[in-house]
Formats: C-alpha cells, structure tokens, sequence
C-alpha cells in the first residue's frame, strides 16, 4: 500500500493529467460530478455520491456514428466516430465499479461493442472507498464492500492522507509512473486506513435501506414476479419521465438516429429508455402499449431477466440515484420490498 499527504493531492493529479485526460468530482451546483482536471477546479473528494455515473466515459449520451452524403447517384459513407484519447476517472465509487462489470457483460459479449471495447481499454479507473454512505445507499444488498471499492486502483481517505492500492496490471502501470509523488505506507498506516474501513461498513450497516431482502428476486422467479397484481398498482404513479434510466448507471437501452443537417445525414447514437411509449417502436407499434407493461419491464430487466442470463447477477448497484431523482419516489427499492419473498397480491 502507497500514501500520499492530502496537501500534495494537487501534485497526483498534475502527474496524471501529464500525458492523459483526468477527470474527478468537482463541485458544480450544488453538488458533486466527474469533470475534466484543471489546476482550478474545485475538487470535492468528500462528496457522497456524483449526480451521474462514470457509465458516461464508457457509454456516452450520444456517440457519433458515421455522415452520409448524396451526391447525384452517389453516396459518400464517413466514419464519424472518434477513437478515445487515455484517460483516468479519479473517485468512482463501489457501485460504480461494479456497474461496469453489468455493462461488460452486454457490450464486451458476442457481438462485441467495438466503441464501448475501446473505451475500456482506453480508461482506467480510480476507486474510492466510502466513508460516509448516503442514507439511499443500498449496495450491500447486492454484495459490494463499500469500503473495498476495487477499479483498477483503490484508494482511501484517511484523516490528512490518502492511501492508494493498484490491483490490475493497468493500476499497476500507472502506479509506477506517479513514484515520485507517492511513499510507501508503513504498518501503523495499513491499520489505520482497516480501521476506516471498519468503521464505514458499520455505518452502511445502518442505512435506511440496508436491510433490503432479495429473497424471492433472480432468474427462478420469472412467472411469479411477472404475474403479480401489484404492477399494477405500483406503475399508477409511474411518470414514465425516464429519469430513473438516465441516473441509472447500469442501464443500457439505445437507440440509433439519423439527423438530416441539410447538407447530409449524421447518424448518431444516443441512450434510450425502456419507460417511453416509443421505446422500441415499430411499424406494427409498440410491443408494450401501457405504462403497467413498461414500468415492470424495467425491474423484472434489473431483477429478474438479468440475473437469469448473467450467473444470478442482478443489474441494480444499490447507487441509490433512482430513490433520490425519482419524482413520485417510485424507485426500484420500493419494487424489491413490495414485490420481495411470496408477495402476490
């Protein structure tokens, strides 16, 4: 395990915006989110939880695909994509990391993704264990450590220093470039930062929310779960805003577009919500025509259909962005308590 003095935190940083793009938290509003490293942002290592997910340096909002332009008979075709420049994403938290595991099983599977493939490759990801949970925090549920946030570095915040642990060859490799900023911790150090970690899976302990059961979830409760009445009485409330998807660091519905510019065709792609009437829209229609069916498509996806293709994995994090964004607090730890064990009716 290395160390580094927090007042020396802005030399870590410079060193690793060097010769990569380094994004971190920064205070923007009110509230925290991963921007681009300046020498003046006000970085806020403290912060709870970012407003979105590290899903966006992996899976943009929109991403350009390819111009198309006619000329006569012709039609000229031009790869608009661009390939990703190395970058660091510096303070992702427990459930973001593991959200990118629920992600590489859709995108790195057959067919691969070759623009989700070359972002990875090209990211490396700093992790930063949790010291103080958000009371919608419910990612023990789920099986994640908070306070073993794993990435490619793990790092931890301990009184005045920050103690740092790279785990795969990448953290390896970019640990042995930043030497001249960081020491090794002693024994006294080590002690220190299990104590921490001690104490912030006691705080988890806690939560609200962390007594959640996922008894009666995962991929042998397709029929039970699908038939329940309580759907219906669940999704009346349902804005089908799609708030909760675009918070959502695991979701990874898309669509693809083509834009007419006047002066030819953008093709783009851009994320989608599987709780908008137009969600998979064909000729025939809409294969799920109400709000009912789409409301209990999202969760039966996170919960049940998921887990069921992906060795019991569920597709939820316990980031806890949903409970907190959702309008009418209908969030997916309301479905996982109301819908848990035997309920049917």
């Amino acid at each position: 395990m290395l160390k580094l003095s927090l007042d020396k935190i802005g030399g870590l940083f410079a060193e690793m915006a060097r010769d990569r793009t380094l994004y971190l938290p920064v205070k923007q509003g009110g509230q925290a989110d991963f921007v681009k490293w300046t020498p003046e942002a006000e970085v806020c290592l403290d912060y709870l939880n970012t407003a979105r997910s590290i899903k966006d340096f992996f899976l943009p909002q929109t991403e350009n695909i390819a111009a198309f332009k006619r000329e006569g008979k012709k039609i000229s075709i031009t790869p608009t994509h661009e390939e990703p420049a190395p970058f660091v994403v510096f303070g992702a938290r427990a459930c973001d990391v593991r959200s990118l595991d629920v992600l590489d099983r859709v995108f790195l599977s057959d067919p691969v993704d070759t623009f989700y493939k070359a972002q990875r490759e090209n990211g490396v990801i700093i992790s930063m264990a949790c010291a103080e949970p958000e009371e919608t925090c419910f990612c023990n549920i789920f099986g994640i450590d908070a306070a073993e946030p794993k990435g490619d570095v793990a790092t931890w915040l301990v009184g005045t220093s920050l103690y740092w642990e790279a785990n795969t060859p990448v953290g390896k490799a970019l640990t042995s470039t930043l030497k001249a900023v960081l020491s090794e911790a002693e024994s006294l150090d080590e002690k220190k930062a299990e104590t921490r970690k001690n104490a912030a899976r006691a705080a988890f302990d806690d939560l609200p929310l962390a007594k959640l059961s996922l008894n009666g979830w995962g991929g042998d409760n397709l029929l039970e779960k699908f038939s329940s009445p309580l759907w219906e009485k669940m999704s009346q409330s349902c804005l089908g805003c799609g708030t909760c998807t675009y918070v959502c660091p695991t979701c990874q519905c898309y669509d693809i577009q083509d834009f007419d510019t006047g002066h030819g065709i953008r093709r783009f792609r851009c994320w989608d919500s599987c709780m908008y009437s137009d969600f998979t829209l064909m000729a025939h229609g809409n294969p799920r025509k109400s709000q009912l069916e789409r409301f209990r498509q999202r969760f039966m996806h996170k919960l049940v259909y998921y887990p069921a293709n992906n060795d019991g994995m569920y597709s939820c994090v316990g980031c806890g962005r949903c409970v907190a964004k959702c309008p009418i607090s209908m969030n997916i730890a309301k479905v996982i308590k109301a819908l848990g064990g035997n309920a049917n009716a």
